[in-house]
C-alpha cells in the first residue's frame, strides 16, 4: 500500500506501542470487531518482554525476567499455548540469601513454604498461611477495582459512581475483619506490615522486598504496603510465585502478536511516532518520524503516562490544571537490569548442602534484612546507586536450556537501588562500575561468581539515538508506570489519549 493511500485511509484504532499490553489491546478489538493498527517503533514487538542475544550463543529476556502468574482469562482467550506459548513454573519460587552462610527456602506449594518456615519458626510457618489468605482476599478486591475503567474523580459520571459502588460493596463484604486489614494496610510501611506476622528477619524482609521491588520507596516508607497488596492483585503468595517460559519473555509476547494477527489486527514495526494528533479536544491520528500521517477514530497508547501525555500529545490540548497533574505523577524507577553469561553455574555457599542447581531454578534473592533494604534505597535518595544492593536472581537456562551453550548458563539480574539520574556522575562512565558491584555482591554468597563470568551486559539507553533500552533506572519509569502512592492508583485519562 501507498504511502499516500494510508495517509488518506481512516484507521479504526491505532494503537501506540507494540509492547504486551497494546498486543492485548489489539487482539480484543479485533475480536470485537474492529481492526487495529499496533505502530512499533523497534523493529519486533514486545516491549519490556522480549529475548534477544547479549553475548554470542547466550539469549536471555532482555528486560522483564519473570512473568509471574499470568491472567488466566487472557492466556484462554488469546490461546496462547497454540501460539506456541510454553510456562513452566520450578518447585521453589524463591531463596533469600544470608551472609552467614544460612538461606531460607520458599516453595512455590504452600504447605512446603511452611514446612521450610517452620524450620525457622513454627509461629512464622502458621502465620504465612494466615497471611497468604488474607492476601487473596483483599487482593481479589484490588483486582476487580483495577478492571474498572479508571474513574474522573473531579467530575464522575454514573458510570464511574456505579464502579465505586461496586467497589464500596466488595470491601463490606471481605468481612469486618479484613475489611480493617485492607483499610489499615495501605498507608503502612511493608516493614510495620510483615512485623505485625513474622518473627524471622529473612523471611520479613523477603516479603518486604515485594513491596519496593521497582519503586523510589523503602521498607521503611509509607505505602509501601500498597505495592504488596498491589501485587497480591495478581499473585497473592505472600513472597511472590514463579513463572518462565520457555524462550524467554519473547515467547509471550510473540504468541500474543500471533493472536492478535490471527484475530484481524495489523501489525507495523519500524513506525516511529512523532506526535499524536488532536483535534477540539479528540485524538485523530498519529504522525511518524518518516512524516507519515495516519488518520483514526481511536487513539490508544501504551506508552507510559507521561512520554504520551507530555511529548507525543502538544500540551497547549491539555488544561493547565491537568498538565500539572500529569507534570506530578510520580513514576521514578530505580531498577537495573543486568544480565550476565557464565561459563558454569554458581556455587551459592548456603546451598552447596542442598542441592545448588534444583534450588536455583527459581528466583534467588540478595535480602537478608530490612534495614539491608532500607541502606540501598538510602543512597539512591540523595543520587548514588546502592553499593550494597538489593538483588533478584534467576537463571533461566537451567529450566530452557537453549538460552545459553551446553554445560553454560545465563543469569538475569535486577538490582535496586539505581536512580536515573546520579547526583554527581552520568550512566555512561558509571555503567561499568555498576556492573561489578552487581557481581561483587552477588560474589560474597557464590565466590566463584567472578571467575565464571564471561559477559556482564548492563542495559542503557543513549536517548539521542533513540537506541533500545532505557538506562539503568528503566528510564525514569515504574514498572507498573506509576508510584503505588494512594493518590495515583488511578490515573486520570484524558480524550487526547483515549477517544470513543
Amino acid at each position: 500500500m501507498s504511502a499516500e493511500k494510508r495517509m488518506a485511509e481512516t484507521r479504526d484504532v491505532l494503537i501506540v506501542g507494540g509492547g504486551h499490553n497494546g498486543l492485548v489491546a489489539a487482539f480484543y478489538l479485533a475480536k470485537a470487531g474492529f481492526k487495529p493498527l499496533v505502530l512499533e517503533r523497534r523493529a519486533q514487538v514486545g516491549g519490556a518482554a522480549i529475548t534477544e542475544e547479549f553475548h554470542p550463543g547466550f539469549r536471555c529476556s532482555t528486560l522483564a525476567h519473570n512473568t509471574g502468574p499470568l491472567r488466566a482469562d487472557i492466556v484462554r482467550d488469546m490461546q496462547l499455548e497454540r501460539h506456541g506459548l510454553k510456562l513452566t513454573t520450578p518447585d521453589v519460587s524463591t531463596v533469600s540469601l544470608l551472609p552467614d552462610g544460612r538461606a531460607l527456602v520458599l516453595y512455590s506449594d504452600a504447605k512446603k513454604a511452611a514446612q521450610e518456615i517452620a524450620q525457622w519458626s513454627q509461629k512464622d510457618a502458621a502465620s504465612y498461611a494466615d497471611f497468604g489468605t488474607a492476601l487473596g482476599k483483599i487482593g481479589k478486591v484490588i483486582g476487580e477495582a483495577l478492571l474498572l475503567t479508571p474513574p474522573n474523580i473531579d467530575s464522575p459520571n454514573s458510570g464511574d459512581l456505579w464502579g465505586m459502588l461496586k467497589t464500596g460493596r466488595s470491601i463490606r463484604n471481605l468481612g469486618k475483619k479484613d475489611m480493617y486489614r485492607a483499610l489499615r494496610w495501605g498507608p503502612m510501611a511493608a516493614a510495620d506490615l510483615v512485623a505485625e506476622f513474622f518473627d524471622t528477619e529473612p523471611l520479613r524482609a523477603t516479603i518486604a522486598a515485594r513491596g519496593i521491588f521497582g519503586t523510589f520507596l523503602g521498607p521503611w516508607s509509607a505505602g509501601s504496603a500498597l505495592v504488596l497488596l498491589l501485587r497480591a492483585a495478581a499473585d497473592p503468595t505472600p513472597a511472590g510465585s514463579v513463572q518462565f517460559p520457555i524462550g524467554g519473555a519473547g515467547a509471550i509476547t510473540l504468541a500474543m502478536a500471533a493472536a492478535a494477527k490471527q484475530a484481524g489486527a495489523e501489525i507495523r514495526t519500524g513506525a516511529d511516532i512523532a506526535e499524536i494528533r488532536v483535534k477540539d479536544g479528540v485524538a485523530t491520528g498519529v504522525v511518524l518520524t518518516s512524516g507519515e500521517e495516519i488518520s483514526a477514530r481511536a487513539v490508544v497508547s501504551n506508552a507510559d503516562p507521561k512520554h504520551t501525555l507530555m511529548r507525543l500529545v502538544d500540551p497547549a490540548h491539555l488544561t493547565p490544571d491537568f498538565l500539572q497533574k500529569i507534570k506530578n505523577y510520580r513514576s521514578m524507577g530505580t531498577v537495573a537490569k543486568i544480565n550476565l553469561a557464565l561459563s558454569a553455574l554458581p556455587e551459592f555457599i548456603a546451598l552447596k548442602a542442598k542441592g545448588n542447581g534444583n534450588l536455583l531454578q527459581g528466583r534467588v534473592q540478595i535480602s537478608p534484612e530490612i534495614d539491608y533494604l532500607e541502606r540501598a534505597f538510602d543512597e539512591s535518595k540523595y543520587g548514588n546507586f546502592s553499593r550494597q544492593p538489593y538483588i533478584e536472581i534467576t537463571i533461566p537456562s537451567l529450566s530452557d536450556p537453549s538460552l545459553a551453550p551446553a554445560g553454560q548458563h545465563v543469569m538475569s539480574i535486577y538490582m535496586q537501588y539505581a536512580p536515573y539520574k546520579l547526583k554527581n556522575s552520568d550512566w555512561e562512565s558509571q555503567r561499568t562500575a555498576l556492573g561489578e558491584t552487581v557481581v561483587k555482591t552477588i560474589a560474597q554468597y557464590a565466590p566463584n561468581t567472578p571467575r565464571i563470568t564471561l559477559k556482564i551486559a548492563v542495559l542503557l539507553i543513549k536517548k539521542a539515538t533513540k537506541s533500545a533500552f532505557t538506562v539503568p533506572a528503566l528510564a525514569g519509569s515504574h514498572p507498573v508506570d506509576r508510584a503505588a502512592a494512594n493518590n495515583s492508583l488511578y490515573p486520570h485519562l484524558t480524550p487526547a489519549a483515549v477517544n470513543n
